[in-house]
């Protein structure tokens, strides 16, 4: 969320329409630190020591949250499309292997297995759900819950929180399992500076295991899904192809300072790849991929800054968006800069384990000459900014936003929003569940 209270949503859109420009601010310990709330603010303390159900009561009452909750009541009971550039679903666009790997899946179906074998009744009957169960779609990102979906870490005990990494963990690369419980530790850490750790915890998050892991040796599709504030992800295994999306990453602060000093940002890798291809840009090239001069360009259309998503468009309750293509085809970089596009993807894929990672990275390959890459903001680090990559199969994003629980009202670069997902379809891995039901597996 970029605010909350309906004054802020007013002061956030007021100064962009007026000014059209933001504020520099760098990614650095001293920037974010120097947005810090005031602990005695009436707006933290009136809520300070609710629990998480009693803060989302708080917060249902603002009149922009209820008429937002409304419409995404909506989006989230449409029956499942897929997002798509123009309103229509591309077929044939994910395959599985020919024949999956024996035992392919069987650490993340242990791992889930073992972690199901520790609950009572009552939590497994919370915990589990269909394969096709809609929950998959009732994600959200807001510090407050949407819905009320699995098991909620922080009430769990720790043998029981233990064995829920230990799933992601076991299906996720080392690489990815760090960004995800990075993340998740962030939000500890701004919980901690907004004086709110019962709002915002490293375990205010809810987990959800749909199909049988069991079947998983069968190649049978199984998954789970973890979903709270600046985290949202959702793993399926289906024969012999793991597919985590749609995801949803961030941090306000995207950073963690302490007596060991400032943590390398949760996203820094990715940022300096985006900023290097779009430093490299020609002159035709910017003019071609630079869709607006800033993020928050007076030019850009009406409801194209949105008051809670900001400029991401493939956030939750999204799931059949048409997005059109925007910005730069591939097909008119040079093999550097093609290169750098496909760095960025694979950054966007880390959570997958190497082998899976590959295969994905092989479907974004044989579409990359529809492969679109779009920018807002200035080139050279300087401002805040927001890209888009996008192809028939990947949209992957990254967007700079206001303050929430910080004092900044306008984008920082310290505070970060990043999705990733598979159109046409493929999100929640539906597409290779269907070809997977159409061998008669």
């Amino acid at each position: 969320m970029s605010a909350t209270p309906d004054e802020d949503i007013d002061g956030f859109f007021t100064t962009a329409r007026t000014t059209g420009r933001e504020e520099t601010v760098e990614l650095t310990d001293e920037s974010y630190r120097t947005f810090l709330p005031d602990l005695d603010d009436p707006k933290l303390a009136e809520v300070r020591g609710m629990t998480y159900e009693e803060f989302a009561q708080d917060r249902y009452q603002a009149p922009f949250l209820r008429d937002l909750l409304v419409h995404w009541d909506g989006l989230y009971r449409e029956p499942f499309v897929g997002i798509t550039s123009d309103g229509a679903v591309r077929q044939g666009l994910y395959a599985l292997p020919g024949t999956a790997p024996a035992d392919t899946g069987s650490e993340p179906a242990e791992a889930a297995r073992r972690f199901l074998a520790m609950l009572t009744p009552g939590e497994l009957d919370a915990v589990r759900h269909d394969i096709d169960a809609p929950q998959w779609r009732a994600w959200s990102n807001p510090e407050f819950m949407v819905y009320r979906v699995g098991l909620r870490m922080e009430v769990l005990s720790d043998d029981k929180t233990a064995a829920i990494h230990d799933v992601l963990r076991a299906s996720l690369s080392a690489d990815g399992y760090a960004r995800v419980s990075g993340a998740m530790e962030l939000n500890g850490h701004l919980g901690e500076l907004a004086g709110l750790p019962t709002v915002m915890n490293r375990h205010s998050y809810w987990f959800s295991v749909y199909g049988d892991p069991s079947a998983d040796t069968r190649g049978e599709p199984w998954g789970w899904q973890l979903f709270g504030h600046h985290v949202a992800l959702h793993f399926v295994s289906v024969g012999g192809r793991h597919v985590i999306a749609p995801v949803f990453l961030g941090g306000e602060p995207a950073l963690v300072d302490d007596e060991a000093g400032v943590h390398e940002p949760l996203f820094t890798t990715r940022e300096r790849i985006a900023l290097e291809l779009a430093g490299s840009l020609t002159g035709v090239q910017h003019g071609r991929a630079v869709v607006f001069e800033s993020v928050l360009d007076p030019a850009m259309p009406e409801g194209r800054l949105h008051p809670a998503d900001e400029r991401h468009v493939a956030g939750a309750f999204r799931d059949n968006r048409v997005i059109p293509f925007e910005g730069i085809p591939a097909s008119e970089l040079d093999t550097a800069q093609r290169d750098l596009l496909r760095r960025i993807a694979a950054d966007s894929l880390d959570l997958l384990v190497e082998e899976q990672r590959e295969l994905t990275l092989a479907e974004y390959d044989a579409h990359v000459d529809e492969t679109w890459f779009s920018w807002y903001g200035a080139t050279d680090g300087s401002q805040p900014f927001y890209f888009r990559v996008h192809s028939p199969v990947l949209i992957a994003e990254f967007d700079h936003h206001a303050g929430v629980w910080l004092t900044n009202r306008l984008p920082a670069r310290f505070h970060v929003h990043t999705t990733l997902r598979h159109p046409n379809g493929n999100d929640y891995a539906k597409a290779l569940i269907a070809r997977w039901r159409e061998r008669g597996e």
